[in-house]
């Protein structure tokens, strides 16, 4: 038993067992027990490197009854490894809830790092790296989707999502249409035998694939707009955030240079919708 328990946030390999870190071997055999988001993924791992430390589930289903219980005993002092599927926990999986948890009651956090899905994805792209926006899973109904997409558009950074490989066709046709020009790329199972990274402009990726049936981890890309021509402006948000200026005392100047700023849109486009254009 340790003095003073601390979370040690393990990133594992995103598909090759060989990307793990030696930091993160060294942890997961020498804390008092590990966290995993799915016990027989992360039996894989502990029987290839021989490590026999205890382990126990979190995930999604469990994360509001086990996260007291792990943090009390931190707080006694067990060092106890959190680990996800692949990658790093806390990223669109529930290691996040326990980390807040653990800050909240003054539990340390040690995070180490290693594989990620989206820095492998965003380099073997191709796309743009100067700026990049991390969006996780699309929402499943239409609507929100469509007005996830409508609030990403204007931004000056490759897109990166993640998706199902079920999902996928459905989610590409809705990147075609609301990003149409656009260079992309499509990812898959990453650093496995069956690795398969496709480039093409947006809607041809969709019509690739709406038929063709996948299988493992997918990570989309879609790159910035490359011209202005590209940014869809959606008149009907800007209308409403103008509204809502007005109405907290804003004068129509500053109403449409703060717009346009929280937008990220051309201030004259802003100004156009502003006067009826």
């Amino acid at each position: 038993m340790h003095e003073a328990g601390t979370l040690v946030v393990c990133a594992t390999p995103i598909g090759n067992l060989g990307d793990v870190t030696l930091r993160v071997l060294d942890a997961l055999r020498t804390v008092d027990a590990i966290a995993a988001e799915d016990t027989r993924v992360t039996r894989k791992l502990l029987a290839r490197y021989e490590i026999h430390t205890p382990l126990e589930a979190y995930h999604a289903h469990n994360q509001a009854e086990r996260t007291p219980h792990l943090v009390q005993r931190m707080k006694r002092g067990e060092r106890i490894a959190l680990v996800s599927d692949a990658g790093m926990p806390g990223i669109s999986d529930p290691g996040s809830y326990l980390v807040d948890a653990c800050l909240e009651s003054g539990v340390r956090v040690e995070v180490l790092p290693g594989a990620s899905a989206i820095v492998t994805a965003l380099v073997a792209s191709g796309l743009p790296t100067h700026a990049f926006h991390f969006a996780g899973f699309l929402p499943r109904k239409r609507g929100e989707r469509t007005r996830a997409l409508e609030r990403l558009a204007p931004l000056d950074a490759t897109l990166v999502f993640y998706e199902a490989p079920g999902r996928t066709a459905a989610t590409l046709a809705a990147l075609a249409e609301a990003f149409p020009g656009r260079r992309a790329a499509l990812t898959r199972e990453l650093t496995k035998v069956h690795e398969e990274v496709v480039r093409a402009q947006v809607e041809d990726l969709a019509a690739a694939f709406a038929e063709r049936p996948l299988k493992g981890e997918v990570v989309l890309l879609v790159g910035p707009p490359e011209s202005p021509e590209q940014v869809a402006i959606d008149e009907r948000v800007v209308r409403e955030r103008l509204a809502a200026a007005g109405e907290a005392g804003m004068t129509r100047k500053d109403a449409v240079r703060s717009v346009a700023a929280d937008l990220a849109l051309p201030r004259n486009e802003v100004y156009r919708i502003a006067h009826g254009g």
